[in-house]
């Protein structure tokens, strides 16, 4: 198949496209606009795979979108670009809602479009995911039921609530039109080449750079961790064998504290490489909780682990120890990117999910 993916270079897009050219045949048409947090060296060999174009345009450009439909003419469409970063949006949301609610519109009416005038075949055959966040459905409490398919949507950011608003296009384009759209929810996804400005990649640098480990609260928020490769996998299986208008909850059962996970990175370090002035669990700081906080994510992936016959693979200890060895192996990359866009910046602790 030719698959149109949009933000290809960003940190799951990324991990799809290195996992459909190593484990498929098939061909990747990369919409990206290279926005801060887009790496084309996160493709790694597809830079030079000839199965895998990279187009530089943005989502929200209607005539720009059509075009590529007309002269590409993909089978399926993978739908991952987004603005993802929760403090970014508190800060600024403007640019999540131009981008994950308007350019969800225009690359649905542009996907409309094209599917309308393909041969009845094709037709048939062509599928659009979305794929979003469990940040859509809100908090859970501690003793909370954890999120499925069909968990009520209460978005609490302006992240989430433009990640939930273009869920619910493309669900309607699937009522309303036909367009055999799928979505697909996932928890927060953790692994190589992850912007240096989420959890994990944020204390771990700190941590190997004896800084202090900012951490929202009391550290007692709770999310699933699920690796990004993994995560990737599953997304191949719903584009390949998901039912239109079907909805796939995408989770790893590995729930933990931001507490948790603050000192398993420590752990780690400190066994790879010991601090002289002691244990890095030295280091942690609790700093005044963000605005509207959620207390706790976590999905119940039952349903689509029996839908599409996946689980994830990897447990949290084996996925974060290779996530941390990746970052001490690949200084020069995060050097790189944090004195080329963080000057003069400070990089606190987030927990927004995905990308």
């Amino acid at each position: 198949m030719r698959i149109l993916l949009t933000g290809g270079c960003g940190f799951i897009g990324s991990a799809v496209i290195r996992h459909l050219l190593r484990q498929t045949e098939h061909r990747v048409v990369n919409i990206d606009k290279m926005t801060y947090a887009a790496s084309e060296e996160a493709l790694e060999e597809a830079r030079h795979d000839p199965r895998h174009l990279l187009i530089r345009a943005d989502i929200a450009d209607a005539a720009a979108m059509r075009e590529i439909f007309v002269t590409h003419q993909p089978d399926r469409v993978m739908h991952l670009a987004a603005e993802s970063h929760v403090d970014r949006s508190i800060d600024g949301p403007g640019d999540f809602i131009r981008t994950n609610v308007l350019g969800s519109f225009v690359l649905l009416e542009a996907a409309r479009g094209y599917w309308a005038g393909l041969p009845a075949d094709r037709r048939a055959a062509f599928r659009f995911h979305h794929v979003s966040t469990d940040e859509v459905f809100g908090a859970l409490g501690p003793d909370d039921p954890a999120f499925t398919e069909t968990t009520a949507y209460d978005p609490r950011s302006p992240y989430s609530a433009s990640k939930a608003a273009s869920d619910h296009l493309a669900r309607a384009w699937f009522h309303t039109y036909g367009l055999p759209t799928l979505v697909s929810n996932t928890v927060n996804n953790y692994g190589p080449w992850q912007f240096p400005e989420k959890l994990i990649p944020v204390v771990t640098l700190a941590a190997l750079e004896g800084r202090e480990l900012p951490v929202y609260g009391d550290g007692s928020n709770l999310r699933d961790w699920l690796f990004v490769e993994d995560h990737a996998a599953a997304l191949v299986r719903v584009i390949e064998h998901g039912a239109p208008g079907a909805t796939y909850a995408i989770g790893a059962r590995q729930p933990r504290s931001n507490l948790d996970v603050v000192r398993a990175i420590c752990a780690h370090l400190d066994r790879r490489l010991p601090d002289p002035a002691g244990p890095r669990e030295r280091l942690i700081r609790f700093v005044a909780d963000r605005p509207g906080h959620d207390f706790r994510y976590e999905i119940d992936p039952s349903r689509t682990e029996a839908a599409l016959g996946w689980t994830a693979p990897h447990d949290f200890e084996t996925g974060l120890a290779r996530t941390i060895d990746w970052y001490l192996d690949h200084r020069a990359w995060w050097e790189g990117v944090r004195a080329s866009r963080y000057a003069g910046q400070r990089l606190g602790v987030t927990t927004g999910a995905a990308a």
